[in-house]
């Protein structure tokens, strides 16, 4: 009898160490705009190859984005998001993956939006983590994802040339 209780003591406890170890594995942001005003989610999961960004935003303009993650998990609209700070970047790599020495870790492709307005992407960013160590995005001062005017050209120091920041997202651990 006292085997299976302990059995079963000890089976809980993995069982609730496993439940605290996926909840670490998974993080959300809510975007918001200039106006304050929500404009849509992202999801991130940490898999075995990096972070997947499941991305879901309306109330972009059409045409091409630069989209990155801001080494700051701060979105204060009043100041254009500059609260969020510079690209995430803790191995200070250069910016762009056109550049020798690059790319920064919050570094990611542009992505495109419709004439609809929405952008709805799936990204996997394999420098950046939410378990620790190096890209670890809770760090410090947290993170954010930002979504820009333009896109990148993925060379220009120290931000690729992106334009405004017109949408943000602070990531927190879900």
């Amino acid at each position: 009898m006292m085997k299976r209780f302990f059995f079963g003591a000890g089976l809980a406890a993995l069982t609730l160490t496993a439940a605290n170890a996926l909840a670490q594995d998974s993080a959300k942001a809510v975007f918001i705009n200039t106006k304050g005003e929500q404009i849509g989610t992202a999801t991130l999961t940490q898999t075995p190859f990096g972070v997947l960004i499941d991305v879901d935003v309306s109330g972009i303009p059409a045409g091409e984005h630069a989209f990155h993650v801001h080494r700051v998990g701060k979105c204060t609209p009043e100041d254009g998001f500059k609260s969020a700070g510079d690209h995430f970047n803790p191995g200070e790599h250069k910016h762009g993956v056109r550049v020798e020495g690059g790319p920064h870790a919050g570094d990611m492709m542009n992505q495109f939006v419709g004439s609809d307005g929405k952008l709805r992407a799936h990204v996997i960013n394999t420098r950046i983590s939410l378990q620790g160590g190096d890209g670890n995005l809770f760090d410090q001062d947290g993170s954010s994802l930002v979504v820009h005017a333009k896109g990148d050209d993925y060379k220009s120091q120290p931000a690729g040339n992106a334009g405004d920041r017109i949408a943000c997202a602070v990531i927190e651990r879900s």
